[in-house]
């Protein structure tokens, strides 16, 4: 979802693991990804781990290449809600990805139009850009996600 509960985005995927904070899902290879802000339909052409959680403000996507994580893609987000199989959140437009080797922010130009267009509150705002910040560190730090959490499940993946 985008704020004001707009439809942004879904997928199917099969679950790895639940507790109580957090979910791991299964992104299969060739899977539909229905993007309804761009009225498009995509075809997702890599298997991914994906983390959602109920109390951290960003989710995690890892693109497995030949049996490895090769690039993570992690939206900010408010915390994802879970009810029954679906699995939904709250996309900030904030983002922090991993490819060719190196982190770095993307889309700070559509947190920029959304937060005026979609008439975000100061605290939202500032309470985005600090997540962000907060991933920089845990990532930095390598913690949970970031701990090898990710990587156990690449072995499910069929080669």
């Amino acid at each position: 979802m985008k704020y004001g509960n707009r439809r942004h985005y879904e997928w199917n995927t099969s679950l790895l693991e639940k507790t109580d904070s957090h979910i791991f899902v299964l992104g299969e290879y060739g899977r539909q990804l229905n993007h309804y802000t761009k009225q498009k339909v995509f075809t997702v052409e890599a298997w991914t781990i994906e983390y959602f959680s109920t109390e951290s403000w960003f989710t995690v996507s890892a693109d497995v290449v030949n049996g490895a994580i090769q690039h993570y893609y992690c939206n900010i987000n408010l915390p994802a809600v879970m009810q029954g199989n679906t699995v939904s959140f709250i996309d900030l437009d904030l983002d922090y990805v991993f490819r060719n080797g190196e982190w770095k922010v993307v889309d700070e130009d559509e947190f920029i139009v959304n937060a005026s267009k979609f008439h975000y509150p100061e605290d939202l705002i500032h309470r985005a850009r600090q997540e962000l910040l907060k991933l920089q560190e845990l990532v930095a730090k390598k913690g949970f996600p970031f701990d090898g959490s990710l990587e156990r499940f690449v072995e499910r993946i069929p080669r």
